[in-house]
């Protein structure tokens, strides 16, 4: 059953509904049971952005029955993460979908206009770092987001990293994405005014423990107004950047 919330209100608005009713509709479909997985078409209601599809581990006909049941309930946009090249050559007949091979996500029906309150700035220490990072832009260009990269400044050429201080300081969000020990994040944090998520890679020699040390480290920065997502977790760190931005208050 497709539901518009927007339309369910304007008929309340002219009288075409009652109170009662609109609420039943509004309660009839808090998420559709699609057998193997259940479809929350109230996220965007009650947190303001619409459920995203994990791919990773879900055949290719899940995810078509996912995205057909969010499209028959009025999501015109849909974003897929950590999905495989294989799989998305198995989707690529879905109208409008894009696949962004870096970042390994695939979007349905574009990106909408930027309408945050700043810009986000997403840093990588090295270029190994970058499929992590583009994770991150990705995520927070498709909620709406204006994203600036700032890729390879890491510590061990720290000249490369000033070279870029307007866009540090000017930005409303940093997220500092690097391996190794991890040490972007508290740089960045001792140079902008504003929060500075700090994303683990599992980039690095031996002792880097596949991004235990860069979660350690950055978990211990002397930097105040540094936030630490897991490892390798550019989506998580790209929603709560989009979150921050999209603040008015």
């Amino acid at each position: 059953m497709s539901i518009d919330h927007r339309s369910i209100l304007e008929g309340v608005r002219d009288k075409k509904i009652s109170v009662e009713e609109a609420l039943l509709k509004l309660k009839e479909v808090p998420f559709e049971d699609i057998d193997f997985a259940k479809v929350d078409i109230h996220r965007k209601l009650r947190q303001g952005s619409a459920e995203i599809i994990y791919g990773e581990s879900k055949t290719t006909k899940q995810i078509r029955g996912i995205v057909d049941a969010m499209q028959k309930n009025g999501q015109d946009r849909i974003m897929i993460t950590r999905l495989s090249a294989d799989a998305f050559a198995d989707l690529s007949d879905i109208s409008s979908i894009t696949y962004h091979e870096d970042a390994r996500i695939a979007t349905i029906g574009g990106f909408c206009e930027p309408d945050g309150i700043g810009r986000i700035v997403v840093a990588t220490a090295g270029t190994s770092d970058v499929p992590v990072a583009e994770e991150a832009v990705v995520t927070a260009r498709f909620l709406g987001n204006d994203v600036t990269t700032i890729y390879d400044v890491g510590v061990s050429g720290l000249h490369r990293l000033l070279a870029h201080l307007d866009d540090i300081m000017s930005a409303s969000v940093i997220i500092a994405v690097a391996g190794m020990e991890g040490a972007l994040a508290s740089v960045l944090g001792g140079l902008a005014d504003c929060p500075v998520i700090a994303v683990p890679t599992s980039v690095g020699y031996g002792a880097a423990f596949e991004g235990m040390t860069a979660l350690l480290c950055m978990l211990n920065s002397c930097a105040s107004a540094v936030s630490v997502v897991n490892i390798d977790n550019g989506f998580g760190a790209g929603y709560v950047a989009g979150l921050i931005n999209h603040k008015k208050n």
